[in-house]
């Protein structure tokens, strides 16, 4: 696959991770946002606000970082046996799942721990999407079909998911999404070749 894997701690770094991210997500769910402080995460977790402080800076970033981890997909696209039924079924579950109350909160508490200094860069949450659409650009390329590239993708797919849900429009239908993806795979067939994923950036 053509991104860049957002690395994984290891050894003792992984297990402090998995204790703060598993006592955060376990108070977010019991207390609410509001509630949630570093030393009350330090204490469920059994470490100390040092801890968290020294490796995640403030609680934005934490929530930022759990968000990563719970946005962060846990399998490949389904394989519906064509470009379109893949893509179709992407977007729809992508649209559900950043649509969802968890999934709005997850992506603002991503994008609003990101400073001015990190808007050149790509976000977590776009890396995921553009692996994930790699995966269905390079499936259908081996079945031989015409596919948009992943670039045209996420900006006409993804990109107005994304925009009506972060500004209170109504969601993408199924409808959308369906005239979203036909109009990309109509101008790839009419380029005449396969496309070539495009390269997730550093």
């Amino acid at each position: 696959m053509s991104s860049t894997p957002i690395p994984r701690p290891g050894g003792r770094s992984a297990r402090v991770q998995g204790a703060v991210h598993k006592a955060t997500r376990q108070l977010l769910d019991e207390q609410g946002r509001a509630a949630l402080t570093v030393p009350l995460i330090a204490a469920r977790a059994g470490v100390t606000p040092s801890t968290i402080y020294r490796r995640w800076g403030d609680l934005a970033d934490l929530l930022a970082d759990v968000a990563v981890e719970r946005l962060r997909p846990d399998s490949d696209p389904l394989d519906t046996g064509t470009v379109e039924g893949d893509l179709l079924a992407w977007a729809e579950q992508f649209r559900d799942e950043t649509s969802s109350e968890l999934g709005r909160a997850m992506v603002r508490d991503v994008v609003s721990a990101r400073g001015a200094e990190a808007m050149g860069d790509l976000c977590p949450c776009a890396q995921f999407a553009m692996s994930q659409l790699g995966a269905v650009v390079e499936r259908g390329q081996a079945r031989g079909e015409p596919v948009p590239d992943v670039e045209t993708l996420m900006d006409r797919v993804v990109a107005p998911i994304v925009y009506r849900m972060m500004f209170g429009l109504p969601l993408a239908s199924q409808a959308n999404i369906r005239a979203w993806v036909k109009a990309c795979l109509k101008d790839a067939a009419g380029q005449g070749s396969p496309a070539t994923p495009a390269r997730t950036r550093h």
